[in-house]
């Protein structure tokens, strides 16, 4: 069973799935097709991949735009990550806000993110896995961002470890959004 709530973003889900567990260990079952259907979540994914972070780690504001913009289910599969999303479509009730989720990788948590929002996060633990799987491939030309300090979002941490491209991205009030609402 998986547990869907909508967020205060049009569009975004906190998807939380129950673990099953034995002597053995636990499976947790993250992706229902079924489920996400009756939820309006969609399932065509393009790529799966994953990052490895260390403690006091962000990485974001990060997304693609179009034509090579995409969806994505974020799920954090080991550690502790404190997870945004941005909405970046004009038009939306919710442009320029954020909403963030504490995923856990003991619960298995996920964060559906629409396409036309940015999205980051925070590694609270030692070390984080996060998973995605994204709707398009990966497109240097169109990979993008902004800066993770920009968009009034309160982190857990105000001087993170961030990479010098995620440094160097632009302002959200900088941003002119080729995104809308659909």
């Amino acid at each position: 069973m998986i547990k869907v709530t909508p967020g205060k973003i049009a569009g975004v889900r906190l998807l939380q799935p129950t673990p099953y567990s034995d002597a053995r260990g636990s499976l947790v079952k993250t992706i229902r097709e079924d489920i996400f259907a009756n939820h309006g979540i969609p399932t065509k994914f393009a790529e799966q991949y994953y990052s490895v972070s260390v403690r006091n780690v962000l990485r974001g504001l990060h997304f693609q735009m179009p034509p090579h913009d995409h969806y994505k289910l974020v799920t954090c599969v080991e550690g502790e990550v404190f997870d945004v999303v941005v909405d970046l479509r004009k038009g939306s009730k919710t442009y320029g806000g954020h909403e963030s989720f504490d995923l856990n990788g003991a619960t298995g948590d996920s964060v559906f993110v629409p396409s036309g929002c940015a999205h980051g996060f925070y590694v609270r633990s030692d070390t984080a896995i996060v998973l995605y799987n994204v709707s398009s491939l990966y497109a240097p030309s169109h990979d993008t961002g902004i800066r993770w300090d920009s968009a009034g979002v309160v982190w857990p941490c105000t001087d993170p470890a961030v990479s010098d491209r995620d440094a160097g991205l632009m302002r959200l009030p900088d941003f002119s959004t080729p995104f809308g609402i659909e």
